[in-house]
C-alpha cells in the first residue's frame, strides 16, 4: 500500500536555529515526494495539532511524521485515529548532542529523515488479531493472596474461578497465632483476619470456588484459556514425579548441550495436537472444565526443611523447632517445651546460620525478621517473666515494620543481638547455644529452654504440579534458580514468562500477609487488563496497546524451529508439519522470531526485515575520500534509546557519524540488516542492548543475549565480505548509564579509525 505522507518539522524547541531546516524539508519534498511538508514550532499545540488534522482530512493522509521531540515525549498529542504516527527525534539525538549548524550536524538530521520517511512508507495495511474472548480470571490458591486477588477481580465486575488443593480456604493463616496489622501505631499483633476473608469470598456471587482440586490442565492463550480442574488425590503425586523426571532430564540435556529429543513428554502433560482447538478432556474422573482470560498463580509456599542444621540441634533435640511450629504452640495460650510440656521461660531465635554449615536455607528474608520479632512478643504475653533472645545475621523491617522492631528493643525482656551460632547442646539445665560474632566482638552463651530456627519460604511451583501447561515449552513456568518465578523484577513484578498469567505473594517473593494483600490487588488488576486489552485485539506489556502480530509465509518455511525455540514466552505451537502455529495472544510483540527466521518469512505490519533494512539502505554514505565514516547503531527502543536520550537532555556530545535505529528488542536483529549495511558501505556496527545474564533488565529476558549469540556467528559473513571482525560490537547498557554512551560510541570509531573505509563505499 503506497501512503500519503504528511511530514511536519518542529522548528522550536531550539531545533531551528541549529538545523538548515530547509534543506532537511528539501530531502522530504525532493526524495520522497511526500504529500504535505512543513515547518512551524511546537506542532505539540492545539492550534498546530488542529492543522495536522485538517491536512489528514483535506488531504486524505494516511501517515503523519513529526520531526522534532524524542518519541518518549508527546505520546498522548500525537495520536490521530486511524492514521500512521512515525516520530523522528531531531532535538535529543541530534540538536542536543551535537554542534549546532555543523555541516556533519545536519547530514545527521537529512539521515534520520530519509530512514523515518522510508520507515512509514513501508507499514503494512493489516487488521488486528481480533477473536472472542473469555474475560474470566483464574485464581490458583485459596490463602490470603489468592481470596484477595479473587475478591479484587470479583469487584471490579469479573468472573473468577478459585481453586484451592486444601479441604478449606485460609491457607497458612488458619495456621497463625498472630498477624501484623499494617495500622498505627504498628506496635501491635492481631488475630488473623482470614474467616472474615472466606466468608467474603463465599458469599461474592462473581466467585465460584473449588476446594480440594487441583489444576489438571491449562491450554490456549490469553482470552482462551481452557482449564480442567479435578479433585486433589493420588493422581497428582504421579504426575509431580513425571514432571519432575522430565525437567531433569531437560536441564541434563541442555547442559550437555543436546537437543531436545522427539519423543512426547511425560504422558499426564503431553500436549495436545497442535491443531487441536479444545482440549481434550479427561473421561475416567470427576473433573470441572471452563475457559478463563488471564490466570493468577497464588500458591503460597511452604516451609523450607532446615536439615542442614543438624549443628543448632534439629532433629536431635525435642526442644529445637521451627518458626511453623512455634506458631503452634503459641495458638495454644501457654508456650511449653515439647520434651516435657512444661512452660518456658526463655526462648532463643535464631535467624542466622553458620556461613560454612551446607544447609538449604536459601529463602531468609526480611519476613523470617518480621516473625522472630513477632513470636517473641509471644513468649513476653504468654509470660510476662519471659524472656526471649534473637540473634540475627541481618535484621530486616522495611517500611513501618520499624516501629514495631524498635518496640520490642524497647522491651526489657527482649534481647537482639548480631551473631553466628556455632551449636547447641543439651544439659541438665535446658539448652546451651554458643555464638560468635556478636556485637561485643566475642562468643557467647546462653542457656535457653526452647531454641526456635527461622527456616525460609519455597515457593510452591518450586516442587510441585501447580499450572500443568499444555505448552511445547512444557508444563511449568520458567524459575530462577531459588524457584520463584523469573520475570522483569524491577518492571513488571506480577508478570511471568508466559502471557496472561500472572503470580502473586509468597510465590513470587516472600512477604508477610499484608504484603501478600497488597500484591494480590496488583495482580488482579494485571489480570483484568490482560482480559481487556486481548478482547480488543492489543498486546498487554511492555508493548502494552500494541495491535500488531506476527504474520508467517508459511510457504517458504523450512521447519529449523528457531522461532519456536527462541521465542522467550512460548506464543508458538508446533503444527504436525513441523511449521509455526502461533497463539496470538500470547505474543508480546518482541520480534525476537523475526530476528531469529533465517528466511525472514516472519514480519509486523510495522516492523519487518524489509523495513528495517530498507531504513539501513536509505542511509547517505559518503564516499571513502571524505573521511566521513558511518556507523549503524541498532539499540533496544527499552533501555538503550532512553539512555540515548537521557545523552542529549545531559547535552553529552558523541560522535556524529553513528545513526541509531530503535528495534523493538535487540533479539529481533537480523543477520541480514548486517549483511546489509556492510554491503552499502557502511564502516561499523553498533548493537547496544539491556543487560543479560543472571541479573538481567531485558524486557523480553533474553533478547540481548540472543543478540550476543548471534553476532558470534557473524564471522562468515565478514569472511565473505573480506572485513575486519572487530566492525561489529555488542554492548549493554542500563537505563541510568547514560554517561556511558559518548564513551562506547567514541571508543567504537578510534577502533574504527584502526582500519581503511569499509572498500564497499559506492557501489
Amino acid at each position: 500500500m503506497e501512503h500519503k505522507i504528511g511530514v511536519y518539522i518542529d522548528s522550536g524547541h531550539g531545533i531551528g536555529e541549529s538545523l538548515d531546516l530547509e534543506a532537511l524539508s528539501t530531502v522530504a519534498r525532493d526524495e520522497f515526494d511526500v504529500e504535505v511538508c512543513r515547518v512551524e514550532p511546537y506542532w505539540n499545540t492545539s492550534d498546530k495539532l488542529a492543522i495536522i488534522r485538517d491536512d489528514i482530512t483535506s488531504k486524505g493522509l494516511s501517515a503523519v511524521i513529526i520531526a522534532g521531540p524524542s518519541p518518549r515525549v508527546f505520546q498522548q498529542q500525537f495520536k490521530f485515529e486511524g492514521v500512521i504516527t512515525e516520530r523522528i527525534n531531531l532535538r535529543e539525538h541530534v540538536i542536543w548532542s551535537h554542534p549546532a549548524n555543523d555541516e556533519d550536524t545536519q547530514m545527521l538530521a537529512e539521515d534520520y529523515m530519509r530512514m523515518g520517511i522510508t520507515k512509514t512508507s513501508k507499514y503494512e495495511d493489516r487488521p488486528p488479531f481480533m477473536e472472542a474472548v473469555d474475560k474470566s480470571i483464574l485464581v490458583i490458591g485459596g490463602g490470603m493472596t489468592g481470596m484477595t486477588a479473587a475478591l479484587e477481580a470479583a469487584k471490579a465486575g469479573s468472573q473468577v474461578y478459585l481453586v484451592e488443593k486444601e479441604p478449606q480456604l485460609g491457607g497458612w493463616a488458619n495456621k497463625f497465632h498472630k498477624v501484623f496489622t499494617g495500622k498505627p501505631p504498628y506496635t501491635e499483633i492481631v488475630d488473623t483476619p482470614a474467616q472474615e476473608k472466606i466468608s467474603e469470598v463465599n458469599k461474592h456471587e462473581n466467585i465460584k470456588v473449588f476446594t480440594g482440586h487441583r489444576i489438571y490442565s491449562i491450554a490456549g492463550a490469553p482470552g482462551m484459556f481452557d482449564v480442567v480442574v479435578r479433585p486433589d488425590g493420588p493422581w497428582i503425586e504421579k504426575l509431580v514425579k513425571e514432571q519432575n523426571e522430565w525437567l531433569a532430564a531437560k536441564l541434563a540435556r541442555e547442559a550437555a548441550g543436546e537437543e531436545e529429543p522427539k519423543p512426547a513428554k511425560p504422558a499426564e502433560v503431553e500436549e495436545a495436537p497442535a491443531e487441536a482447538v479444545e482440549v481434550e478432556e479427561p473421561k475416567d474422573f470427576s473433573h470441572e472444565a471452563f475457559r478463563v482470560g488471564a490466570v493468577i498463580l497464588a500458591a503460597g509456599w511452604r516451609p523450607e526443611e532446615p536439615s542442614g542444621c543438624e549443628h543448632l540441634g534439629y532433629g536431635k533435640y525435642a526442644d529445637v523447632i521451627t518458626n511453623v511450629q512455634m506458631e503452634e504452640l503459641a495458638a495454644q495460650g501457654k508456650i511449653k517445651r515439647p520434651s516435657d510440656g512444661k512452660e518456658v521461660n526463655s526462648v532463643a531465635f535464631i535467624d542466622a546460620t553458620a556461613p560454612e554449615a551446607k544447609h538449604p536455607l536459601l529463602y531468609c528474608s526480611s519476613v523470617t525478621s518480621l516473625v522472630a520479632l513477632k513470636q517473641a512478643q509471644y513468649v513476653r504475653k504468654a509470660n510476662p517473666d519471659g524472656k526471649a533472645y534473637i540473634f540475627y545475621e541481618n535484621m530486616r523491617t522495611p517500611g513501618q515494620y520499624e516501629i514495631f522492631y524498635q518496640a520490642m528493643q524497647d522491651d526489657p525482656g527482649v534481647f537482639l543481638s548480631k551473631g553466628t551460632p556455632l551449636g547447641v547442646t543439651n544439659g541438665s539445665s535446658g539448652l546451651s547455644i554458643e555464638l560468635k560474632d556478636t556485637l561485643l566482638g566475642e562468643k557467647l552463651r546462653i542457656n535457653v529452654d526452647l531454641v526456635v530456627l527461622s527456616t525460609g519460604m519455597v515457593p510452591a511451583s518450586k516442587d510441585a504440579a501447580i499450572l500443568n501447561l499444555k505448552y511445547r515449552q512444557g508444563p511449568f513456568l520458567p524459575q530462577n534458580p531459588y524457584g520463584f518465578n523469573d520475570s522483569h523484577f524491577i518492571c513488571f513484578p506480577y508478570e511471568t514468562q508466559r502471557t496472561g498469567i500472572y503470580a502473586a505473594g509468597c510465590v513470587r517473593q516472600p512477604m508477610d500477609f499484608m504484603s501478600c494483600e497488597t500484591d494480590a490487588a496488583g495482580a488482579a488488576l494485571k489480570a483484568i487488563q490482560c482480559a481487556e486489552l486481548v478482547a480488543q485485539g492489543k498486546a498487554v506489556h511492555p508493548r502494552a496497546g500494541d495491535q500488531s502480530f506476527p504474520e508467517i509465509f508459511v510457504q517458504r518455511c523450512t521447519q529449523c524451529k528457531r522461532c519456536t525455540e527462541e521465542c522467550p514466552f512460548g506464543a508458538y505451537d508446533e503444527k504436525p508439519d513441523g511449521t509455526p502455529l502461533p497463539n496470538p495472544t500470547r505474543c508480546r510483540r518482541c520480534a525476537i522470531c523475526m530476528g531469529s527466521c533465517p528466511e525472514r518469512i516472519i514480519s509486523f505490519r510495522d516492523h519487518s526485515v524489509d523495513m528495517i533494512g530498507s531504513m539501513v539502505k536509505s542511509v547517505n554514505v559518503p564516499d571513502a575520500y571524505d573521511e566521513k565514516p558511518r556507523v549503524i547503531v541498532f539499540i533496544c527502543e527499552n533501555d538503550a534509546y532512553p539512555v540515548v536520550d537521557m545523552a542529549g537532555i545531559n547535552r553529552f556530545q558523541y560522535s556524529p557519524f553513528v545513526r541509531f535505529i530503535p528495534l523493538r528488542c535487540l533479539g529481533n536483529i537480523n543477520m541480514v540488516w548486517i549483511a546489509d549495511a556492510l554491503s552499502k558501505g557502511i564502516d561499523g556496527i553498533l548493537l547496544i542492548g539491556c543487560k543479560y545474564g543472571d541479573d538481567y533488565q531485558c524486557h523480553f529476558v533474553k533478547g540481548s543475549e540472543l543478540a550476543e549469540y548471534r553476532m558470534g556467528k557473524i564471522s562468515e559473513t565478514l569472511q565473505r565480505l573480506v572485513l575486519e571482525p572487530e566492525r561489529i560490537r555488542v554492548e549493554q547498557l542500563a537505563i541510568d548509564e547514560s554517561k556511558k554512551l559518548p564513551q562506547i560510541v567514541d571508543e567504537f570509531m578510534e577502533k574504527l579509525a584502526e582500519f581503511e573505509p569499509n572498500p564497499y563505499k559506492g557501489f
